[in-house]
């Protein structure tokens, strides 16, 4: 038996999200269906670094699973990409030690979040983008964003019907870049709450548009309560941007 880590990307438009779930079409069901046939008929589960929620993207999706199969390592995106939709593909496997586990050895974890800047929206970008019509200020939320950055309680930014205690967490990084028309959210920490991002984004998106004042941010981040911050951004501009481990798993280009 030996373990394989997978490099997987997905456009989540038309998936309920990562997880198994009952007459529901998801990441993990497709993946479990492609090695099921390399297996003949053999169920094999997979293990991921983290659940994506309904029409969420990801680019650096990390899964493992264990296989009695010798098959050399770069042959594994091959035959699993014969067998998988065209909205998901692996990029990259390698084997890794049987004790490794995507999700509990993360050390790391990287979102991106777009976000479309026009009056009209863009019928090519409606499943990766947030669509924003209304002017925001870049820099009064790249200033306020500052204040997130450290390690703190971040329950104001988690969904309150979260079962997670603990819900401390250390946020490396928050970016806020301007594309022509899109602003990338950039967030770099060691772990995210349920909904987090799209909470943090939200609040911030608020600040821009003159709704909050940039010094708000610090209040809401002391006061650990939900109802403080704003609205949770759409899940389609959400995207898993990398998942990194003390011992980099993949190539360079992950």
């Amino acid at each position: 038996m030996q373990r394989v880590a997978l490099w997987v990307t997905y456009e989540g438009t038309n998936f309920s999200g990562y997880q198994v779930q009952p007459n529901s079409r998801t990441v993990q069901e497709e993946i479990e269906r492609a090695l099921s046939r390399i297996h003949k008929g053999e169920q094999i589960r997979i293990h991921s670094s983290g659940r994506t929620d309904t029409g969420v993207h990801a680019r650096g999706q990390v899964v493992h699973f264990d296989s009695p199969l010798a098959i050399p390592a770069d042959r594994w995106p091959k035959a699993l990409n014969a067998c998988l939709p065209d909205d998901i593909h692996i990029l990259e496997a390698t084997y890794v030690a049987l004790d490794f586990h995507s999700r509990y050895h993360a050390v790391k974890k990287e979102y991106h979040y777009r976000v479309l800047l026009r009056k009209e929206g863009d019928v090519f970008r409606r499943n990766v983008t947030h669509h924003v019509s209304y002017p925001v200020s870049v820099k009064k939320m790249q200033e306020a964003a500052q204040a997130l950055i450290g390690t703190f309680d971040f329950s104001s930014f988690c969904a309150a019907n979260t079962s997670v205690v603990d819900k401390v967490r250390t946020l490396f990084a928050l970016t806020i870049e301007q594309d022509r028309d899109e602003l990338v959210f950039k967030l770099v920490g060691n772990g995210f709450l349920y909904n987090m991002v799209r909470i943090i984004v939200g609040t911030l998106l608020e600040i821009g548009a003159g709704k909050r004042a940039s010094e708000e941010l610090a209040a809401i981040l002391l006061a650990k309560d939900r109802t403080k911050a704003g609205k949770t951004a759409p899940g389609n501009g959400l995207f898993l941007w990398k998942v990194s481990y003390e011992t980099p798993i993949f190539s360079e280009n992950y």
